[in-house]
C-alpha cells in the first residue's frame, strides 16, 4: 500500500511540473508575440522634379541671410572679460570686417586687435541652415588650436541670437558648454555676450560692444 502511495505521489508530482512547464512555455509565447518589433518605415522615393526644388530652396540664400549681409563692413568692437564670476573685469579693443561669401550663403568675419598685451587675429563664420532652421556659428583664433562651433535659432521678439555648444577647457582637457547671446540692438550697433560654466555654474564671461563705422 505505501508503495502505491509513493507512485502515486510522484505521478502526481510529475503532471504538476509538466502543467507548470506548459503553462510557462505558453505565457512566454504569448509574451514574445506581444513584443512587435517595428519595421523601419522605407522613405517615399522622390521624383527628379521635386528634388530639384528642394535642392534649388535649400541653396536659395533667404531673410535671414539677408541679415547678416546688413552688416557687411567694419566694426570697432570694445570688449570685456571676466576670468571667474565676479572677478575683475578685463579689457581690449579689436576691429571686424565682415563680409558675405560664396554667393551670399554665408557670413565671415575677421577679427584683429591687442589682447592681453598681444596681437590679436580671428576669425568666424555664421550659417543659416534653411534645411535645419537654425544658425551655425564657428571661431578660431592666434590664441589656441581648437574650433568653437554653436547652434541655435533667432528670436525675432527680442533681436537676439542664442547658440550652444561645448568648448575644451586647456587647464584640464574637459569639454565644457558655453553660450552665446548675440544682439541686434541698432542698425550701427551689435553685443555679444558669452556665458561660460565653473563649479557647475553659468557665469558671464565676455561682452563685447560692436559699433559699425
Amino acid at each position: 500500500m505505501k508503495k502505491i502511495y509513493v507512485t502515486v505521489s510522484m505521478l502526481a508530482l510529475c503532471f504538476v511540473s509538466c502543467k507548470k512547464e506548459v503553462k510557462t512555455e505558453t505565457e512566454t509565447a504569448k509574451v514574445t508575440d506581444s513584443v512587435k518589433t517595428e519595421e523601419p518605415v522605407a522613405e517615399k522615393p522622390l521624383d527628379s522634379a521635386t528634388k530639384m526644388k528642394l535642392w534649388t530652396a535649400y541653396a536659395t540664400p533667404g531673410t535671414p541671410h539677408k541679415m547678416m549681409a546688413d552688416e557687411t563692413g567694419t566694426w570697432n568692437c570694445d570688449m570685456t572679460f571676466w576670468e571667474e564670476p565676479n572677478g575683475k573685469p578685463q579689457k581690449a579693443t579689436s576691429t571686424a570686417n565682415i563680409k558675405m561669401v560664396l554667393g551670399g550663403r554665408y557670413q565671415e568675419a575677421n577679427y584683429q586687435g591687442n589682447m592681453m598685451g598681444q596681437p590679436f587675429e580671428g576669425k568666424s563664420t555664421l550659417a543659416y541652415n534653411n534645411a535645419s532652421k537654425e544658425y551655425t556659428t564657428t571661431f578660431i583664433d592666434n590664441m589656441g588650436t581648437g574650433m568653437m562651433v554653436a547652434t541655435g535659432m533667432y528670436d525675432d521678439k527680442t533681436k537676439s541670437m542664442e547658440l550652444k555648444g561645448d568648448m575644451v577647457n586647456p587647464l584640464n582637457g574637459k569639454k565644457t558648454p558655453y553660450r552665446e547671446v548675440y544682439t541686434i540692438v541698432d542698425p550701427t550697433t551689435r553685443k555679444m555676450e558669452m556665458f561660460d560654466t565653473k563649479n557647475g555654474a553659468e557665469y558671464k564671461s565676455m561682452e563685447i560692444i560692436m559699433k559699425k563705422k
